[in-house]
């Protein structure tokens, strides 16, 4: 378990305000303590300093994870977000997403979003815009990149596509063997 490099704390930044904007700040300095992102086996977690302190007696090999798996990085040095992030995606997020009741297994089973599937949107999501997919009931489903304005949502063809799939809590039943 290391400390991001400069490249990899780019990424790793760009990719987060992409969906929480200048909140990022608020996940190092938080009122409970402070919190560290730390890079292990091509993995990126978010981690209390105290419980990170008290890893360093574990050896590397042994270690297998510690605190919230935020992502990974690819063999070309590109960064995933994955679903267990979520939790802090959807209390800072800046553009959110609320589904019908009818659409929220087709999100869940990977599928992207729909105009006719769209409950709400949150005014001023322009296109490509990271954004927090919930339920009607507030209860967060996953994240996706938003393929529509408000603007050109309430113009568009209701098959089109208004969020673009990246992750959601599906996937924790779907690649269950291969979370870790």
């Amino acid at each position: 378990m290391r400390p991001l490099t400069e490249d990899e704390a780019k990424a790793l930044f760009e990719k987060l305000a992409k969906y929480i904007g200048e909140n990022v700040k608020l996940l190092l300095e938080r009122s409970d303590g402070n919190y560290v992102f730390r890079f292990h086996k091509d993995k990126v977690y978010y981690v209390s300093e105290a419980i990170m302190k008290k890893s360093t007696n574990i050896g590397r090999k042994e270690l297998i994870s510690l605190g919230t798996m935020f992502g990974k990085f690819s063999k070309t040095g590109k960064f995933k977000l994955h679903i267990t992030a979520l939790d802090f995606l959807s209390s800072y997020a800046k553009q959110k997403v609320w589904l019908k009741p009818g659409a929220e297994q087709q999100f869940l089973y990977g599928n992207n979003v729909t105009k006719a599937g769209l409950g709400r949107i949150s005014a001023g999501t322009e296109r490509y815009d990271g954004c927090v997919v919930y339920n009607m009931s507030d209860l967060p489903l996953g994240f996706g990149v938003a393929g529509k304005s408000t603007i050109d949502c309430k113009t568009t063809d209701p098959n089109a596509i208004v969020v673009f799939h990246q992750a959601d809590v599906g996937e924790y039943v779907r690649a269950e063997s291969t979370m870790s």
